[in-house]
């Protein structure tokens, strides 16, 4: 799998004013990696996400998939957003076999499958609880399981734990961890966090706001076993520091 976004820009008009949300924006994501892109409020990785996943268009540039230019939406690329968007009506199974449903999968496929990637999230115990009697860890481990079961070559993450309390998040951060390494699923992720973004990434893509630009590329050198004592490391720490750094740097004028 190999995605590349090549030259990537996104206007908006408004009140008569053209917003410039993305100016060429360049990064890749390569087979087995997780990788994030990192920014505050009005840097546009979300626009950029939302563009990744075909649900906007650009306003010039492109995004490739193994060659292919996104066009629209497709099976070869899952979607988790920060809100938990499960339908309320259905159980945990029915919402993660939901999308196999759409592709036109046998029903013994899908009861596979949803079987298969509640274990994986282990939620196995909570097949036929609908999603309020869930907490919103939990929620979110269904709209993951739901985007893996249709096996897309990427997961793309937009925010996907900016909704919980601290606790839960680092929680959610341990697990999303230890799915990409039982699994090998390839994962582009974009948060404000940057703790999260180096706890979690191989690559860290830095930000700037107004237009969004990417700053800097990191790659993160730590232990591949991600714990606290990671966390509480000193070359975590001068990752943090690293990337604050860039954030707070000023956007250059004309930018």
């Amino acid at each position: 799998m190999h995605l590349e976004i090549k030259h990537l820009y996104k206007q908006f008009s408004a009140r008569g004013n053209t917003i410039v949300a993305l100016k060429d924006i360049n990064l890749h994501v390569e087979t087995g990696e997780l990788v994030c892109a990192v920014g505050a409020s009005g840097s546009g990785k979300s626009t950029m996400l939302r563009i990744v996943a075909g649900l906007e268009q650009p306003t010039a540039g492109e995004v490739l998939v193994d060659g292919q230019p996104v066009i629209g939406p497709g099976a070869d690329r899952g979607m988790v957003f920060q809100s938990y968007t499960l339908y309320p009506w259905m159980t945990v199974e029915e919402n993660i076999s939901f999308g196999l449903k759409l592709q036109g999968a046998s029903l013994a496929d899908r009861f596979e499958q949803a079987c298969y990637y509640m274990g994986v999230v282990g939620l196995s115990q909570f097949a036929k609880a609908l999603p309020r009697e869930l907490s919103g860890g939990m929620k979110q481990r269904v709209a993951i399981a739901r985007a893996l079961a249709s096996q897309p070559k990427i997961l793309l993450m937009d925010e996907p734990f900016g909704a919980l309390d601290v606790q839960t998040r680092e929680t959610m951060q341990g697990f999303l961890i230890d799915l990409w390494q039982n699994t090998g699923t390839t994962i582009l992720t974009i948060t404000h966090d940057v703790e999260e973004a180096v706890f979690l990434s191989q690559r860290v893509y830095v930000m700037s706001a107004r237009p969004g630009t990417i700053r800097q590329e990191l790659v993160i050198d730590l232990p591949a076993d991600r714990n606290e004592a990671v966390r509480r490391s000193s070359t975590f720490q001068d990752y943090r520091y690293a990337i604050l750094d860039l954030l707070r740097q000023p956007v250059a004028v004309g930018a």
